[in-house]
C-alpha cells in the first residue's frame, strides 16, 4: 500500500485548501509516486476499455483522472517557485524528468489518441454542448501537437526529448536563483546606499544580516535594470549593481548557464522539427492568438523605428544631464536608469521615490485593489485566519460575489525572501471546476522588500502597479465559469493571458480608487491631484528606452527559437555573439539599453514557460491598451462595465475563441493605435 500523505484524500479545509500544516516535504514523493500510478492505472482503463468512444467515457474520464497526482502537483509546483529551498531543488531536478515521463505516457498513447480522434471526428454530430466541442478539439490539438499522430519511433525520439529539456529548464531556473543570490551587492558604507529611501536602506541591513552579513545587501530582482539603480546617487554603486545583474549565468563556474541556452534551444528546434515545424517559434505560435511567427515579428518590427527614434531624443537628454553633473566619460547603461528618473522627476516636478509613503502595503491591496474589485464586479473580501499558510506574511481572504455567494480564495504573498524566485506571478492551489465541484484558490507571488518588526511596507509605483496586474490574473481565475477544468480561469493562450491583467492596471489611477488608497501613511495626508495628474502624463516618458529593452528581449527570445533544427547548438563562448547578431539585424541593438533580460538568466524563456511567447507581454498590451479605451469610452469604473467585461471574457476563460471574447465586449478586433499611442511612440 501506497504511504498515506496528506495529499491522497481531497482536503476536508474549506475549498479544499492545502493542509499546509500537515504537508513536509517526505510527503511530495510518496505522493507523486502514488498519484503517477492512480493516473496511469485511470487511463488504462479509458484506453483499452472495449465500449466505443463517446465523449463522456474518454474526454470527460480524462478530466476527471489523476486526482491525488494534481492536488500534489498543484502545492508543489507553487512552493518549488515560492520556497525554493536546496531540498526542493534537489527534488524538483529529481521529478522533472519524471513529470516529462508521465505526461508522455498519457498523450503519446496511439489507443487513447485513437479514442480521442474518433469523438473528435464526431464532434459536430453528437449532441454535444459548444464547451464540450471546445474541449474535445482543445484535447485533440494538445494530443497532436504532443506527438501522438506520430509512428511509433518518432514518438519514442519524442519522450526522449522531452525529458531532456525539462531536466535542462529545472537546472537552468535552479542555477539562476542561485546566481542572483550569489551576486547581490554588498555594501558597508552607508553613505554608498545615498538616494534610497529609509525603508529600503533597512532592508539592506536585514537582507545583510540574515546572509551573516555586515553592512548592507543589495539584492537582485530578475530583470536587467535594478529598481534601485533610478535612486542611488553613487555611480560606482549603480555599475556593480548592473555589472552583477548583466553577467548572471555568464561568468563560468557551475552556476553559468550558457551551455544550458545552447542545448535547450537545440533540443526544441529537433521536436519541432519532429513535429512538422520549421522551428520552435513556429511551433509555440500555431497555438496562440497570434497564429504565426510572421504575424508576431510584423508586431514587433512596427514599434521598432518610433522606439528607436524616441530613444534618440531621451540620449540627448541624459547626456546633457550626465554633463551637468560634472561627470567625466560618455554615458554607462548603469547611468541610464538614474538620470531617467531625474529627467522625468525634473519634467513633471515629482520625485517617485518620495511619494512611497502614499503606498503603504496594506492600504494598496485592501483599499486600492479590493476597492476597485468590488466597485467594478461587487465582490467582496475578508480575510480568514482559520487556514494554515506556508510562510510568514502570507495571508488568506475569502471572496463572495455580490449575492454573498462563495467565488474562492485569494492567497496574497506579497513579500520577498531568500527562497522565492524573482518577479511576480499569479498561480492555483485549487482550480474552478463545475465537473469537480471545485471553487478557485488563487495565489498571488509578489516580491516587496519585507520591512522591519513594526514598520509599514511601502511600495514603489512599480511594485503598486504589479499588485494591480497581478491581481488581474487572480480574478481571471476567480471568475472562472467552466465545467472542464481543462478550459477554466487562465487556459488560454499564452499571448492573450496577460491581456486581462494589463486591463487592470488602468484602475491604480483612477481618480475614485487613488483617492481612497493613496494616503501618506503617517499624517493621512491624501496624495495631491496634481501630482496624480503629473504622474499620469509622465508614463509615457521614457519610453523609448522601455520599449527598446522589453522589444530586445521579445526579439532575442524570437531568434533563439527560430534557430533551424540540425544546426548546431550555440556554443557557451558564442552567446554573446549570438545576442549581438540578433538585436542588430532587428535594428535594437544599443550599448547603452540591453535587453529587458539576456540570455544568461532569461527564467522566462528557458525554465519559465514563455519560450517564444515573450512577445506576449507586448501583443497583450495592444488588446489591454484597445479595451482601456472602450472602459474610457463607456464610463470607466461602472457596474455595467464589469459585469459585461467579467461575463463576456473573465468568466469564458477557454470555453470560446479567446479573440471572440475580445470582441463581444470590445464590439471589433484589436488595434495597434492605442498602444502606440499609450507608450508616446504615435502621435
Amino acid at each position: 500500500m501506497p504511504e498515506t500523505t496528506p495529499f491522497s484524500e481531497p482536503s476536508t479545509l474549506p475549498f479544499a485548501f492545502p493542509p499546509f500544516d500537515a504537508i513536509r516535504h517526505d510527503h511530495y514523493r510518496p505522493a507523486f509516486d502514488a498519484g503517477v500510478a492512480e493516473q496511469r492505472a485511470e487511463v488504462e482503463t479509458i484506453a483499452a476499455q472495449d465500449d466505443e468512444p463517446t465523449f463522456e467515457n474518454t474526454i470527460e474520464a480524462l478530466e476527471r483522472s489523476g486526482a491525488t497526482y494534481k492536488r500534489m502537483m498543484r502545492v508543489w509546483t507553487n512552493l518549488c517557485a515560492s520556497m525554493s529551498t536546496p531540498e526542493m531543488q534537489a527534488l524538483e531536478s529529481e521529478l522533472a524528468p519524471r513529470i516529462a515521463e508521465h505526461t508522455d505516457s498519457i498523450r503519446l498513447d496511439p489507443r487513447l489518441f485513437a479514442r480521442i480522434d474518433a469523438v473528435h471526428a464526431a464532434r459536430h454530430d453528437s449532441g454535444l454542448t459548444p464547451e464540450q466541442v471546445r474541449i474535445v478539439e482543445r484535447y485533440h490539438r494538445d494530443f497532436v501537437r504532443s506527438g501522438a499522430a506520430l509512428p511509433e519511433a518518432d514518438r519514442d525520439t519524442l519522450r526522449e526529448l522531452n525529458v531532456q529539456i525539462t531536466s535542462l529548464t529545472t537546472e537552468f531556473s535552479n542555477r539562476v536563483l542561485a546566481e542572483s543570490n550569489d551576486l547581490a551587492v554588498h555594501v558597508t558604507d552607508r553613505a554608498e546606499l545615498d538616494g534610497l529611501a529609509a525603508n529600503e536602506v533597512e532592508s539592506a541591513r536585514n537582507a545583510a544580516e540574515s546572509a551573516g552579513l555586515d553592512g548592507y545587501l543589495l539584492t537582485l530582482s530578475l530583470p536587467t535594470i535594478q529598481p534601485t539603480i533610478a535612486s542611488l546617487t553613487n555611480r560606482d554603486v549603480r555599475r556593480r549593481l548592473h555589472e552583477a545583474a548583466t553577467s548572471r549565468g555568464t561568468r563560468g563556474g557551475e552556476h553559468d548557464t550558457r551551455a544550458l541556452v545552447g542545448r535547450i534551444t537545440a533540443l526544441r528546434a529537433r521536436r519541432a522539427a519532429l513535429l512538422g515545424f520549421t522551428d520552435h517559434a513556429a511551433y509555440i505560435a500555431d497555438d496562440q492568438t497570434a497564429g504565426s511567427t510572421k504575424a508576431v515579428l510584423e508586431m514587433l518590427d512596427e514599434m521598432v523605428e518610433p522606439a528607436m527614434r524616441n530613444l534618440e531624443t531621451e540620449m540627448a537628454t541624459i547626456e546633457d544631464l550626465l554633463r551637468a553633473d560634472g561627470v567625466e566619460g560618455p554615458v554607462q547603461p548603469w547611468d541610464w536608469a538614474h538620470y531617467a528618473a531625474r529627467d522625468k522627476a525634473a519634467t513633471y516636478d515629482v520625485d517617485t521615490n518620495a511619494l512611497k509613503p502614499y503606498f503603504e502595503l496594506d492600504r494598496v491591496l485592501t483599499d486600492g485593489i479590493f476597492f476597485a474589485a468590488t466597485k467594478l464586479y461587487g465582490i467582496t473580501f475578508e480575510q480568514r485566519h482559520d487556514l494554515p499558510v506556508y510562510a510568514d506574511g502570507v495571508r488568506v481572504y475569502e471572496v463572495s460575489d455580490e449575492d454573498g455567494s462563495a467565488l474562492g480564495l485569494f492567497v496574497c504573498d506579497w513579500f520577498a525572501r531568500p527562497t522565492k524566485q524573482g518577479g511576480a506571478w499569479m498561480d492555483e492551489f485549487v482550480g474552478q471546476s463545475h465537473l469537480l465541484g471545485t471553487l478557485p484558490v488563487v495565489v498571488v507571488c509578489l516580491n516587496v522588500p519585507k520591512p522591519p518588526a513594526g514598520q509599514p511596507a511601502l511600495m514603489t509605483l512599480d511594485e503598486v502597479r504589479t499588485g494591480f496586474h497581478e491581481f488581474g490574473h487572480a480574478l481571471h481565475g476567480l471568475f472562472s465559469d467552466a465545467v472542464y477544468p481543462r478550459l477554466q480561469g487562465t487556459s488560454v493562450p499564452r499571448d492573450f493571458v496577460e491581456f486581462p491583467s494589463q486591463v487592470n492596471e488602468m484602475w491604480r489611477w483612477w481618480p475614485e480608487v487613488l483617492a481612497n488608497y493613496a494616503v501618506h501613511h503617517e499624517t493621512g495626508e491624501p496624495l495631491a491631484q496634481d501630482v496624480v495628474d503629473r504622474l499620469v502624463a509622465s508614463e509615457a516618458h521614457g519610453q523609448g528606452f522601455d520599449t527598446v529593452a522589453m522589444l530586445g528581449a521579445a526579439l532575442l527570445d524570437q531568434e533563439w527559437h527560430r534557430l533551424a533544427p540540425g544546426q548546431p547548438a550555440v556554443e557557451p563562448d558564442q552567446v554573446d555573439e549570438f545576442e549581438a547578431e540578433a538585436l542588430t539585424r532587428h535594428g535594437v541593438r544599443s550599448a547603452l539599453v540591453p535587453p529587458r533580460y539576456r540570455s544568461g538568466y532569461f527564467a522566462h524563456v528557458f525554465a519559465g514557460g514563455y519560450d517564444a511567447g515573450y512577445y506576449s507581454y507586448l501583443w497583450s498590451e495592444v488588446l489591454d491598451a484597445d479595451m482601456v479605451d472602450w472602459f474610457n469610452e463607456n464610463g470607466g469604473l461602472t457596474r455595467a462595465n464589469g459585469d459585461r467585461f467579467r461575463t463576456q471574457l473573465l468568466s469564458v476563460g477557454g470555453t470560446v475563441d479567446p479573440l471572440d471574447a475580445f470582441a463581444a465586449v470590445r464590439g471589433r478586433g484589436p488595434s495597434t493605435d492605442p498602444l502606440l499611442r499609450r507608450r508616446g511612440l504615435r502621435g
